[in-house]
């Protein structure tokens, strides 16, 4: 990423960077067919974004959208976030793993939304990418745009794991960072040490004391949640 991109989010006004967050939750769900339906619309959309570093980025990835088969973008979609846990989409993975403190994240971040009268979709895990986004598209700076901030780190180790893929959803990454707050030194530390070592493990597992974050009173959490797409057809 250019020095350019690496923005303090003030840098973007408000209501600029809540359209962005509303379109590239979009455009991060599965790409099924009223997806894929809306894409003229998606381009208009983000044809319309003032900046024009997001403008570039989101009108590429929707060229791709537009210009390749449905099945191809279905298969590469599972391909990219499905089969490959270094590039999934679920923020508090790469920070905790599957261990105990990635139960007790989920937990808040339900919590969090829950205050703002959001509730998710059943099955539906609230540390998903595209609910994030969802959220901060809807509650705004502060609050709202907060489980972006605090999962920085998650984030950024996304875009680079998508960078090496050389996916087009690379750019919809590169647009988000964009508008988050720069990088700090420990924030690079800490990312070069995850995408060497791998999120924490803990050898005795979960458990079946971590709460659901889906559950009234709290059932175990399943740490190995499938995506809300289904599989593409094959």
């Amino acid at each position: 990423m250019t020095g350019t991109a690496m923005l303090d989010l003030r840098s973007v006004p408000a209501a600029e960077r809540a359209k962005l967050f509303q379109l590239a939750a979009l455009l991060l769900t599965y790409p099924d067919s009223d997806l894929l339906k809306a894409r003229d619309t998606l381009s208009a959309a983000a044809g319309q974004l003032e900046d024009p570093y997001l403008r570039q980025q989101l009108g590429e990835f929707l060229t791709w959208l537009r210009s390749t088969e449905p099945i191809d973008v279905q298969q590469h979609y599972v391909q990219t976030f499905d089969l490959r846990r270094r590039s999934g989409l679920y923020l508090t993975y790469y920070l905790h793993g599957d261990t105990r403190k990635r139960g007790m994240a989920l937990l808040i971040l339900k919590q969090r939304y829950r205050a703002h009268g959001l509730r998710l979709a059943d099955g539906e895990l609230p540390d998903l990418l595209p609910v994030v986004l969802e959220f901060a598209a809807a509650v705004g700076p502060g609050d709202g745009e907060a489980p972006l901030r605090q999962h920085r780190r998650g984030i950024e180790l996304l875009r680079a794991a998508l960078t090496d893929l050389a996916t087009p959803y690379r750019l919809i990454l590169d647009a988000i960072t964009y508008v988050l707050p720069e990088l700090t030194d420990a924030d690079r530390d800490a990312i070069a040490a995850l995408a060497f070592d791998g999120p924490p493990v803990e050898a005795v597992g979960l458990g079946p004391d971590i709460p659901d974050p889906h559950a009234p009173d709290g059932a175990a959490l399943d740490p190995y949640p499938s995506c809300r797409a289904p599989e593409a057809p094959r």
